[in-house]
Formats: structure tokens, C-alpha cells, sequence
């Protein structure tokens, strides 16, 4: 499966924004999806997760009740929806698949996307 992310901008603190993870190839249904985040001069850190059928999301701490990952596995699309962003929100986002894992750790996904920068200002 090939990745896409799309939707990063300049916002405000407080401010919405939606990211897209666009996937091509047929098998999309059976990949769970990840957002990660790589800050300036940070590593690559975990955000949060969709089920290959949509039943099940988790979150990092950090964003949880901010961030909502949905899927539309007809159109091949995930989208990480971003409420009450914060400065410490500003990252390249990244969307990864896995059929393997259920997991938070950036070696156990095969495909990546190549990324999204999100700024938010203060």
C-alpha cells in the first residue's frame, strides 16, 4: 500500500485542522493506520491509531479529547482530525501502515507517507 498525507498548514493556537492519509492498492481494508509526529530536532513519536476496520482508535495521552482519526476504507482515506491545537503540536505528521501490529512503535510499520508539516503558532 502507498501513503499520502495532505492537510498540514499555518494555524493558530486553538485553531482545527484536518489531515488526510490517502492510500492506493486494494488490500487498504486490512491495514491498521498511524499518525506519528516528528517535531524539530525530536524524534518521531506515536499519536494515535485506527483499526484496519475503523472499530478501534487510541491516543496518545498528549492529544487525546483534541485529536479524532477516522477511515473510509470505499475511499481509501484517513483523516486525523485536530481540535484546540497547541504550539507543542507543531510536527511533520506522518500517516503508517501495518496488517501485522496493533502498536505505537514506528519499526512495526511497513509504509509511511511522506508527511505533512503542521505549524501552529502561538
Amino acid at each position: 500500500v502507498q501513503l499520502q498525507a495532505s492537510g498540514g498548514g499555518l494555524v493558530q493556537a486553538g485553531d482545527s485542522l484536518r489531515l488526510s492519509c490517502a492510500a492506493s492498492g486494494r488490500t487498504f481494508s486490512s491495514y491498521n493506520i498511524a499518525w506519528f509526529r516528528q517535531a524539530p530536532g525530536k524524534e518521531r513519536e506515536f499519536v494515535g491509531i485506527i483499526s484496519s476496520g475503523g472499530g478501534s482508535t487510541y491516543y496518545t495521552n498528549s492529544v487525546k479529547g483534541r485529536f479524532t482519526i477516522s477511515r473510509d476504507n470505499v475511499a481509501n482515506t484517513v483523516h486525523l482530525q485536530m481540535n484546540s491545537l497547541k504550539p507543542e503540536d507543531t510536527a511533520v505528521y506522518y500517516c503508517a501502515a501495518t496488517n501485522t501490529y496493533w502498536s505505537t512503535t514506528t519499526s512495526h510499520y511497513d509504509h509511511w507517507g511522506q508527511g505533512t508539516l503542521v505549524t501552529v503558532s502561538s
